[in-house]
């Protein structure tokens, strides 16, 4: 058992400390262009490639995704009512307990622990979150003054969004793609995984810690919250097997690194966002083996 953890965990904890040395390194890393490169090109190809080759019971993959929406749900209630009770920000804290990093981590984990076909489920999940993370992501942290019709705007233009789409068709009629088309969209999404890791360790070797106590608090509601929440809903909808184990996962992931960027970008207080980010990803990296050995 401990090596096969160690072979699902390695992967994952070494591309991301190559990300990590290569941002304490001072060379140049165009993690803008890279972030755009995987959103844009790789994870769409990545969902079609994936989901148009894998066996799915479109059934099962409903189930999945909308546990995976039950989940960030019922956390982000749950957030909401206690960041109102303490009076902690808003736009701030939300998206943090709202937006895990199913991404980046979530999709190689259950790669590897539970193959081809956790990932299609996995991307399932992570489809969820990002219709989520485009679309009420974006109004929670944005100007008030940028209007219903821009937000509108910029969810049209995320491909991911049209890739959902062309994969529900698929998964519902049970297609097939051209031999061309799979191989096209298999070279493409290979890079998603990869550069998503070494991302992720390049962001945070930028990242700071500057208060402790709320980084902490959050990243138990996010990390702790989103497995035990994930465990009551799997039971109440009777996932089972693969299913149940990928919709926990997912949700168990710590902070997704894309909440400090929308906190950049929005003006809100980024290196509190940034501390949480880094807090709950050490929190994960400690909990995988003992979360994994659970769900396998």
């Amino acid at each position: 058992m401990i090596a096969e953890l160690f072979a699902i965990i390695a992967p994952i904890f070494i591309t991301t400390l190559v990300g990590f040395c290569w941002g304490k390194s001072g060379e140049a890393y165009p993690a803008d262009f890279v972030s755009k490169l995987v959103m844009n090109i790789g994870s769409p190809c990545l969902i079609l490639g994936t989901l148009s080759k894998v066996h799915v019971d479109p059934a099962v993959m409903g189930q999945v995704a909308f546990a995976s929406f039950c989940c960030l749900f019922v956390i982000g209630l749950l957030g909401y009512i206690i960041f109102r009770f303490l009076r902690w920000d808003i736009p701030t804290f939300l998206p943090a307990v709202l937006l895990p990093n199913n991404g980046n981590m979530g999709l190689p984990l259950s790669l590897f622990a539970f193959g081809q076909l956790g990932l299609a489920y996995a991307l399932g999940s992570f489809m969820v979150m990002m219709v989520i993370t485009f679309t009420f992501g974006l109004w929670l942290v944005a100007d008030s003054s940028q209007g219903v019709r821009h937000r509108i705007k910029t969810v049209l233009q995320q491909p991911v969004i049209y890739a959902t789409l062309i994969a529900a068709v698929i998964l519902a009629t049970e297609s097939t793609l051209p031999k061309w088309l799979n191989n096209t969209l298999d070279l493409l999404g290979a890079f998603s995984i990869p550069l998503m890791t070494i991302t992720l360790g390049v962001s945070l070797a930028k990242l700071k810690i500057t208060t402790w106590k709320k980084s902490l608090f959050v990243s138990c509601l996010r990390v702790v919250g989103g497995f035990l929440i994930a465990g009551v809903i799997c039971d109440l909808l009777n996932l089972q097997s693969v299913e149940r184990s990928v919709v926990i996962l997912q949700s168990a992931m710590p902070l997704a690194v894309f909440n400090y960027m929308l906190a950049v970008r929005f003006k809100r207080d980024a290196e509190q966002v940034a501390a949480m980010v880094v807090v709950s990803t050490l929190m994960s990296f400690i909990s995988l083996p003992f979360l994994l050995w659970i769900l396998l």
